[in-house]
């Protein structure tokens, strides 16, 4: 067997073992399901009667934004995971097998895809429920939900990156809201780019968190006839703009993360 393909067999097994830990720890599936819906009903209702959109229902506006925010939350389970598995002593039980360095990662992040994807299902059939609507074509709603889970993963490298350099289930925590609440809310996730003040809006424009969101409502077909084009380009291409940064982010960070975790495996 080459060694790539030996790569992807022991990548495959790593995320089997950590998809079998939803079945026997049914508290973190619990997690994962309410969360999305708590997120959906709490924005929807209170911030849907302070905040206006025009040309626009603000429940229409906002799902798109809380479908980014969400996976981001769940791409803590990688961060998280890993540092458990450090503290365990499991990641040293790993060293010492025959596989591929990378496949404990890869495995990791892999896996943590099943944890987004029941999240967006939950969200989405929430939306629904609270009046949110798909107005764009079939495929355009399978592009905006790839798109979406493909940023998850990207983000689960981040993650797995930070929680090689603290690995603490405690620190992991507290660094990864760190990253993710500045990500999240200067954004375009629940407010207009155009309502923050200078600064803030030119560092929304920019956030991949902003472009994720405007493709999204731009597939969906959520943004109303007549709404103000954005200025910048990257919200001017959406798509481009977040494949661009999924690419960079996921070949830097893997990198990076390997990198580390046979750095810190070796003492």
């Amino acid at each position: 067997m080459s060694s790539v393909a030996q790569a992807l067999a022991d990548t495959a097994v790593v995320a089997k073992r950590n998809v079998i830990k939803i079945r026997r720890v049914p508290e973190v599936l619990t997690f994962v399901l309410i969360s999305p819906i708590m997120f959906v009903l709490l924005f929807g209702y209170v911030f849907g009667n302070a905040i206006e959109v025009a040309g626009s229902s603000y429940r229409e506006f906002l799902i798109a934004g809380i479908f980014a925010q969400t996976v981001m939350f769940g791409a803590t389970f990688t961060g998280v995971g890993i540092a458990e598995d450090m503290e365990k002593g499991i990641i040293n039980r790993f060293r010492s097998l025959p596989m591929a360095g990378s496949a404990v990662l890869a495995g990791r992040t892999a896996s943590d895809v099943i944890y987004n994807v029941l999240s967006v299902a939950v969200m989405a059939i929430t939306g629904l429920i609270v009046g949110w609507r798909i107005r764009g074509s079939f495929l355009d709603a399978v592009v905006a939900f790839g798109l979406i889970l493909l940023f998850a993963y990207a983000v689960s490298w981040v993650m797995a990156y930070i929680a090689l350099i603290v690995p603490s289930v405690e620190v992991i925590n507290n660094a990864s809201f760190m990253v993710i609440f500045p990500l999240s809310f200067i954004a375009n996730t629940f407010v207009p780019v155009e309502d923050l003040p200078g600064p803030l809006q030119t560092f929304a424009e920019w956030n991949p968190v902003s472009t994720v969101t405007q493709a999204a409502r731009e597939l969906f077909g959520n943004i109303p006839p007549g709404a103000p084009q954005p200025d910048a380009w990257p919200l001017q291409n959406p798509v481009i703009y977040s494949l661009l940064w999924i690419v960079a982010a996921v070949a830097v960070f893997s990198t990076l993360a390997v990198r580390r975790y046979q750095r810190v495996t070796k003492n």
